[in-house]
């Protein structure tokens, strides 16, 4: 990416956050947040969890 083409991306983000509610960029923000496990370890942690959640709810009911 050349200079001029970072500068003018800069510039269009800027006006973007400028032009935008605030309450329109707080949505974005959270709509794109997801779990620290998931972004840094993909599902795996998150079926592991949904398994043993499972396995204890299995055991208590029954």
């Amino acid at each position: 990416m050349s200079f001029k083409e970072w500068i003018s991306y800069l510039l269009g983000r800027m006006i973007w956050y400028m032009e935008t509610p605030k309450q329109e960029r707080k949505e974005t923000k959270q709509s794109q947040k997801e779990l620290w496990s998931v972004r840094w370890f993909g599902l795996i942690p998150f079926s592991i969890k949904m398994y043993v959640t499972k396995q204890r709810s299995r055991i208590r009911g029954g």
